[in-house]
């Protein structure tokens, strides 16, 4: 399983309805697993029913759509988190901490 949970740190609050896609890398090539939008509460509890395997993703997030509805011009217009899933069935939660000038991640829990 894959999750993320986007905070708005600049604003101190979850970041809802940021669009969050997730992509899976098949040979050279991304193939995208599912798009959608940050809950009321900034999380997205699932991308897709298709099982998750082994093998390198990536989480894209619009931080601009994003900051533009809220009132600001962001210097990074999306972020992209690439990471490697070795488990089907271990849990990946990957937070976003996100500000108009500067984002963090890490791997949750």
């Amino acid at each position: 399983m894959i999750t993320t949970h986007v905070l708005d740190t600049s604003r101190g609050v979850p970041a809802p309805g940021l669009s969050v896609r997730l992509d899976f890398r098949r040979s050279n090539e991304w193939v995208t697993v599912g798009h959608v939008k940050t809950d009321e509460n900034g999380r997205v509890t699932s991308f897709s029913s298709a099982t998750v395997v082994p093998g390198t993703y990536r989480l894209t997030f619009d931080t601009a759509a994003y900051h533009k509805a809220v009132g600001v011009a962001p210097f990074f217009p999306e972020v992209a988190v690439t990471f490697d899933v070795d488990s089907g069935s271990a849990h990946y939660h990957v937070p976003l901490l996100l500000s108009p000038f500067g984002y963090s991640t890490y791997r949750g829990t």
